[in-house]
């Protein structure tokens, strides 16, 4: 089986190929390497996959439609996993045309894309930032949510809606993935656990928004691949059971599915602090702040459903998670 992966020097993106090409896929890698955040993270990424027998580069850009389409035909893949996108919900605020040209037009181009070649299951990244102003614990596939408080999360989830009217127009088989904070060694350098780490390694001030009161359903990468790996056999069917009058927000008549992907087990930042801490070796210099514009508060992943489906939960703690991350971080930058 060939399977696409957009955004293959991204952290997870990165991941899920090495995962797919130790289970001996062929895999077709698409990333544009822009500088978002440290490019040179992201080549070593790049340099542990390029060389692979099985693997294909194409540096290209999502939002450029002719390189796009170009690669979908020449490679004609079976199975697509779209991980490209503009991340960060508080860049959306400063620098918002990027996340239109690459979570929405991107992200047009790669459906379009996966319509014309009939792609068998197209695998997206959406995220936990869709759930918003909710205030429900733990956030639910079956919850609505309409009301985004960031251009980012507004983007993620026009992708599910537009996902959605091609699974009903041309029975493409679409599956969301709303990730919940993903961390873990070769991580984004803009994500709480580096970022802290970093800051206190280095005997910076961390800055704790909302006054520290903020709490995160962390995921470590490796339950984040093991799930995408279950789920690209696990093609979207048309849900008979599904009610126009009761709409199940999750599934749909049509091949289209949502899942949670989080480790059900919400920390609070203080508490991430500390560990930190303990692995580290050295303590935070802390800065209360108030609420951010554009952050949710609290996140919580209901992942039941996520189990019924593929028979998985997410399962690596919070403190093997980080103990993991801080001795990586240490190995890459001599810290």
């Amino acid at each position: 089986m060939k399977v696409l992966v957009t955004g293959s020097a991204g952290f997870i993106g990165s991941a899920v190929t090495e995962r797919l090409l130790k289970n001996n896929y062929q895999v077709v890698g698409i990333d544009n390497l822009n500088d978002y955040y440290d490019v040179n993270l992201k080549k070593a990424r790049l340099s542990k996959i390029i060389n692979e027998q099985n693997y294909t580069h194409y540096e290209i850009d999502i939002s450029n439609k002719d390189s796009v389409d170009e690669v979908f035909y020449s490679e004609n893949p079976d199975v697509v996993i779209n991980l490209a996108a503009q991340a960060g919900v508080r860049y959306s605020i400063e620098n918002p045309k990027v996340y239109i040209e690459t979570n929405l037009v991107g992200f047009f181009n790669i459906i379009e894309a996966s319509k014309n070649i009939e792609v068998k299951h197209l695998i997206y990244a959406s995220s936990s930032s869709v759930y918003g102003a909710n205030e429900k614990l733990p956030f639910s596939t079956l919850d609505n949510v309409n009301h985004p408080i960031s251009l980012y999360a507004a983007t993620k989830r026009s992708n599910e809606l537009i996902a959605h009217s091609y699974s009903y127009i041309f029975d493409i088989p679409t599956t969301g993935l709303r990730f919940f904070t993903v961390y873990g060694p070769w991580g984004r350098p803009d994500m709480a656990i580096f970022d802290f780490t970093n800051k206190i390694i280095n005997n910076k001030e961390i800055t704790l928004y909302n006054y520290g009161d903020h709490s995160r359903d962390f995921t470590y990468i490796d339950d984040v691949v093991e799930a995408i790996d279950r789920l690209i056999c696990k093609v979207p069917e048309k849900d008979v059971s599904w009610d126009g009058k009761n709409p199940n927000p999750s599934s749909s008549m049509n091949k289209w599915k949502i899942y949670n992907i989080g480790n059900h087990q919400p920390v609070k930042l203080l508490e991430l602090i500390a560990n930190i801490e303990e692995f580290v070796g050295k303590k935070a210099n802390i800065k209360l702040a108030p609420l951010q514009l554009g952050d949710v508060p609290n996140t919580y992943a209901d992942v039941e459903e996520l189990y019924d489906q593929i028979g998985f939960k997410p399962n690596v703690g919070i403190a093997d998670g980080i103990k993991k991350f801080v001795e990586w971080y240490r190995g890459y930058y001599n810290a």
